[in-house]
C-alpha cells in the first residue's frame, strides 16, 4: 500500500460496468521526504497515476492506493485496474526508526 494525495480528476466518455459507481482520480504517490517533512502542503508535480476510487475521494485529498494484483482483488470478477483507492486518510504519522 502507498500513499498518494489526489491532484484531480479522470473523465472518460465510457467504461466497463465493472467500474459502475466510482471514479477514476490522477494521485501523484508521496516520497518519503514528504512524509518526514510532516508538512500539509501539496506535493510536489512529479509522476501521476491513475487511481479507481469509489470512497469519494476529492482533490486535495490524501490517501491510501494499492497497486498490481491488489487492486484487482477488490473486484468480484477479472477487471482491468493497476490502482485502487483503499482509504481517505485524515492525519499521517511518520516516525522512521533511529537507523
Amino acid at each position: 500500500m502507498k500513499i498518494g494525495q489526489v491532484i484531480g480528476r479522470v473523465t472518460m466518455s465510457h467504461k466497463l460496468d465493472a467500474f459502475k459507481g466510482g471514479r477514476f482520480l490522477l494521485v501523484i504517490p508521496a516520497t518519503r521526504e514528504y512524509l518526514l517533512s510532516g508538512t500539509p502542503e501539496p506535493l510536489p508535480k512529479g509522476n501521476s497515476l491513475v487511481v479507481f476510487d469509489e470512497l469519494g475521494a476529492s482533490a486535495g485529498d490524501r490517501i491510501a492506493f494499492s497497486e498490481g494484483g491488489e487492486a484487482a482483488a477488490s473486484f468480484h470478477k477479472d477487471t482491468p485496474v493497476d490502482a485502487y483507492n483503499c482509504m481517505i486518510l485524515d492525519h499521517i504519522i511518520y516516525q522512521p526508526p533511529n537507523a
